[in-house]
């Protein structure tokens, strides 16, 4: 098998266990979202295991990502860095690396990169609002503690603002990455297709790329340079089951910066629920995604053919529409466009 094989499909396997049948220097992009090695959230991690909220209220059940371990970074280390030394083989010198990554262990996720012999060229902010706290009282340990109930009360009293080292995450980094270009970026750029970034792509308001991207309004000076939308139900799609899906308009923005040539080859090999195949597709772009949750790639499957069907639809009514018609506005996101 090559890569070949695997463009415009997004195929049911371990990523390990596919990545070493592609050829080297074939792909031009990897955008990825991969497992973050919190607790329960390894390369072994099953979507059933992960959504289970019963129990949820007793501290030896905590939800998915709470529990702090320092064995968590260690392996994702050594996970990723194989993942990360078959990529760098697969991709074309000069090649793009986006790695979402968590915030507590993207150290670890990006020296993994980086030891495979990627250049690190930036770190990605991608800045929201909404999300759970995760700091828990003390309440719950207080209560069993062998001690007179004034005193509990007492101790609850002082305390109850003082939670966990856990505060609300509202960012998630990016790690960029680069395989090393041949020769200079001149040459790569005429022999491979890919190496440079595209500035003429606008943020916010029509504002210069930056390195921070957020999905939410601010404040209005944050909108105006950053904001992108989150995904919507509808874009995600109202089966989709998948906890973490990315904006759609982020991964499109990620592919304008760095996709050079027309028929540029995006590859997720963590695709989850194909919003990295989706961006590509709706760009004109191969791609090729790959996940072990067979789940995921139904939704992913579903998602690219729905897409088809969008696009169907959207060519029918330009056809049928009468040349006196007003032109319909284009849409004009206050986003990464």
């Amino acid at each position: 098998m090559t890569t070949s094989d695997f463009i415009n499909k997004v195929t049911c396997h371990d990523s390990m266990g596919l990545l070493p049948k592609m050829d080297d220097n074939s792909v031009d992009i990897v955008i990825t979202d991969p497992p973050y090695f919190l607790d329960k959230l390894d390369s072994n991690w099953k979507h059933s295991k992960v959504a289970n909220k019963s129990n949820r209220n007793v501290v030896k059940s905590l939800p998915a990502g709470m529990k702090f371990d320092r064995q968590q970074g260690k392996d994702l280390y050594e996970w990723y860095l194989k993942i990360s030394l078959e990529l760098f083989r697969i991709l074309k010198p000069g090649g793009f690396f986006f790695s979402f990554s968590s915030p507590r262990l993207y150290h670890r996720m990006t020296s993994a990169i980086d030891d495979a012999g990627f250049e690190i060229r930036d770190s990605f902010m991608w800045l929201y609002t909404q999300n759970q706290p995760k700091a828990m009282g003390l309440q719950h340990f207080i209560n069993k503690m062998d001690t007179s109930d004034k005193d509990k009360e007492g101790l609850k009293s002082k305390l109850t603002d003082w939670k966990t080292p856990q505060l609300k995450s509202c960012f998630e980094p990016i790690a960029v990455a680069q395989k090393p270009p041949d020769k200079t970026y001149l040459n790569n750029i005429r022999k491979y297709q890919v190496g440079l970034l595209n500035t003429s792509v606008k943020i916010g308001k029509d504002m210069h790329p930056s390195n921070v991207m957020s999905t939410e309004p601010i404040d209005e000076a944050i909108d105006r340079v950053f904001l992108i939308p989150k995904p919507t139900k509808q874009e995600k799609g109202q089966y989709n089951l998948h906890n973490t899906v990315k904006p759609l308009l982020l991964c499109e923005h990620l592919i304008k910066l760095t996709a050079f040539a027309e028929d540029a080859l995006i590859l997720d090999p963590f695709v989850g629920s194909g919003t990295v195949a989706v961006a590509a597709k709706r760009m004109g772009k191969r791609y090729i995604g790959i996940d072990a949750n067979i789940e995921y790639v139904d939704i992913a499957n579903r998602r690219l053919a729905e897409l088809d069907g969008f696009e169907a639809i959207n060519l029918k009514s330009k056809k049928d529409k009468s040349p006196h018609d007003e032109e319909e506005p284009q849409l004009k996101l206050r986003a990464i466009a």
